[in-house]
């Protein structure tokens, strides 16, 4: 299961969807596409909203609270809201400290 805790701060995406083999995994391909879109999209207006590390888990830390980040970053937790409820075996999301 694919695991996003967030706050204001920090956004945490851990695990694996299960959903299918590796390489077809929809859950997984749709979380990733989400993820580094917003990322891409944040780094591409502002390099200094945001620092991510991409290691066993991949976190988000928000350095910026201007409009068009925040924004960003509510639209991805919503899209990453959607796909838990179509599929929420695969994935959890929750809200942290």
């Amino acid at each position: 299961m694919i695991k996003v805790v967030y706050n204001t701060k920090k956004i945490e995406i851990s695990g694996h969807a299960n959903f299918n083999s590796s390489g077809n995994d929809i859950v997984c391909a749709s979380v990733s596409s989400i993820i580094y879109t917003t990322v891409n999209g944040i780094m591409n207006i502002n390099c200094n909203a945001i620092k991510y590390e991409d290691n066993d888990k991949f976190i988000i830390y928000v350095l910026s609270n201007d409009e068009i980040t925040i924004k960003l970053i509510e639209n991805m937790i919503d899209l990453l809201t959607d796909l838990a409820r179509q599929y929420p075996k695969n994935i959890k999301i929750s809200k942290g400290e």
